[in-house]
């Protein structure tokens, strides 16, 4: 049941905050790895996953496939969901600081993963 997908995308953490910050705006996975402090394949699958449950669209500019909220595809549950998203994320450190980092990050193309922003990995989380 293409209902239960939806739930278990959201059953992570980093697809939770990929969610968050894809609310506002289009990102790249460039972008969303340097805001997440993740690895590309990371950040790749866990967009593919909210793209394959009908939370995000994506488009091709160049090199860069973007993503945002598929909002004609919001309906019922989704939008049920994206409303208990904003309301767990709303407040929390981690969000916040997910959004610090998303505004320092840049397009970089297969050069990201040597363009991280430097510092030690983000261990805190949602909870």
């Amino acid at each position: 049941m293409k209902e239960l997908k939806a739930f278990k995308v959201l059953c992570d953490e980093t697809r939770v905050r990929m969610l968050n910050l894809l609310l506002q705006d289009e990102h790249c996975v460039c972008e969303i790895m340097q805001a997440l402090d993740i690895s590309q394949s990371k950040a790749s699958r866990g967009l593919t996953a909210l793209y394959d449950t009908g939370f995000l669209k994506m488009r091709r500019e160049g090199l860069w496939a973007l993503y945002s909220l598929d909002e004609e595809n919001i309906k019922g549950y989704r939008s049920k969901l994206i409303e208990a998203v904003k309301e767990v994320l709303k407040g929390k450190e981690i969000a916040m600081l997910d959004e610090e980092r998303l505004k320092k990050a840049r397009r970089v193309g297969a050069r990201c993963i040597s363009q991280l922003n430097e510092g030690k990995s983000l261990k805190a989380g949602i909870g």
